[in-house]
């Protein structure tokens, strides 16, 4: 890569709260952007040390369990095409007690380190799990904390932002990203997080079968909402 492709290439950070959230939730847009030649940072605040998914039959347990889960997030990345993983070391299910100003802090550092055009995180409110919303608070406070110059973005389970005036947003603040041609990456990434998934049968049917599963469409809200999209079907 030259200076000229360096200087144009678009960066795209996700911080998360475990292993497995990149896969699962927004696996076919990273999978997507990584085959487009974005460059993607993935930080996971933990490694999911106490999960209650232990394999099928169980063959994990709390000693073993975290350089398990790290391991398959390794490959899940390598599946969607991702280059840089990092660790916030927090243990699972205590992101929440972690002071926010210090974890953003941290966050904000990782910010002007990478210098994305895009940060996905969770909503601090509709991010379901604590740690999601804990995650998604402090890199929320971080992204504006960093003077950050891209763009925010939260993301979302399923199909549910199909209506997102549940959520307090308008259709103007969601984008829609077809990742269709992308879902073979991510059940490849599935599959990865083999503690996880081998408990769900339909992740190990037959390819055709378990990609009916996926839908077309993954969906972001916007998260520095003062700032008006000019399309809807990209991040950049």
């Amino acid at each position: 890569m030259n200076k000229a492709d360096e200087a144009t290439q678009r960066k795209l950070l996700a911080v998360f709260a475990h292993p497995d959230d990149e896969s699962f939730i927004c696996g076919g847009t990273l999978a997507k952007y990584a085959s487009e030649g974005v460059e993607i940072t993935l930080v996971s605040a933990t490694k999911g040390d106490m999960g209650r998914r232990m394999g099928n039959p169980p063959y994990l347990n709390r000693e073993t369990m975290a350089a398990a889960r790290e391991l398959e997030l390794r490959n899940a990345c390598e599946c969607l095409g991702i280059r840089h993983l990092q660790f916030l070391g927090i243990r699972d299910k205590t992101v929440e007690f972690i002071d926010v100003d210090h974890l953003a802090d941290r966050i904000a550092v990782l910010i002007r380190e990478t210098n994305p055009d895009a940060v996905l995180t969770f909503h601090e409110t509709w991010g379901g799990h604590p740690d999601h919303c804990a995650i998604g608070k402090a890199t929320t406070t971080a992204f504006q904390r960093a003077g950050s110059k891209g763009n925010l973005y939260f993301i979302s389970f399923g199909s549910e932002m199909e209506r997102p005036e549940r959520f307090g947003y308008t259709r103007k603040e969601v984008m829609k990203i077809d990742v269709q041609a992308h879902l073979e990456a991510k059940l490849a990434a599935f599959r990865a997080h083999r503690c996880q998934s081998e408990m769900d049968e339909w992740v190990w049917m037959a390819d055709r079968e378990a990609l009916k599963r996926f839908g077309r469409y993954e969906y972001f809200m916007k998260g520095n909402r003062e700032t008006p999209s000019r399309v809807l079907h990209d991040l950049f």
